[in-house]
């Protein structure tokens, strides 16, 4: 999911197009979901980001899907509408700089064979520990921040699952300059450990 104006961000770029430590969010996420077992890729974009679409379009193995770009609800609704893509999808929000493929398939291993939709979400408390912003809640439980990473399932949305993980890669939405600077900080510091 890519199609997003950032205006939150300001940034000169548009917002999955954004650097975090020197590379695009949007290709960091694409380097995760390409790690993962993920079989295919396709990305949601619209009308609010065309450089992200001609971006992306120079990309090999990724599918793009047009969306009208009002709003996630809407434009993941426009990506589930072709009748061959089958369920289960895994959505991915494009401002998740710090994903792995290795939580991916965490995700996707706990989905297992359910036909639930799964929605992930992360403590707000771990989100305020790491000090970056919380811009949306679950409404079901005001504790729980939604991450961007979803699992639809075939079920209709009264049989969604809440999946809590107290993970920072899954945490760190970076949709202002703070979360940004917060992200780039933790990629660093993730770097010099891995030396």
């Amino acid at each position: 999911m890519c199609g997003g104006k950032g205006t939150r961000l300001e940034s000169s770029r548009e917002k999955p197009l954004h650097p975090i430590d020197g590379t695009a969010m949007v290709d960091r996420v694409l380097a995760a979901l390409e790690a993962s077992r993920v079989e295919t890729i396709s990305a949601a974009v619209s009308p609010n980001a065309p450089a992200t679409r001609a971006h992306l379009e120079e990309r090999d193995g990724v599918a793009t899907i047009e969306t009208a770009g009002e709003g996630y609800v809407a434009d993941l609704m426009a990506v589930l509408e072709p009748p061959e893509l089958e369920p289960p999808v895994l959505t991915v929000a494009a401002d998740l700089p710090l994903l792995e493929g290795s939580v991916l398939d965490r995700i996707l291993a706990v989905h297992g064979d359910s036909d639930a939709s799964r929605t992930v979400c992360v403590p707000a408390a771990l989100k305020r520990r790491l000090g970056v912003s919380i811009d949306s809640r679950l409404e079901s439980d005001d504790h729980l921040a939604p991450t961007g990473v979803n699992v639809v399932g075939t079920t209709d949305e009264s049989t969604t699952m809440t999946d809590v993980h107290y993970d920072p890669r899954l945490a760190v939405n970076v949709n202002r300059r703070e979360d940004a600077r917060i992200a780039a900080g933790m990629l660093r510091n993730r770097s010099a450990e891995d030396r």
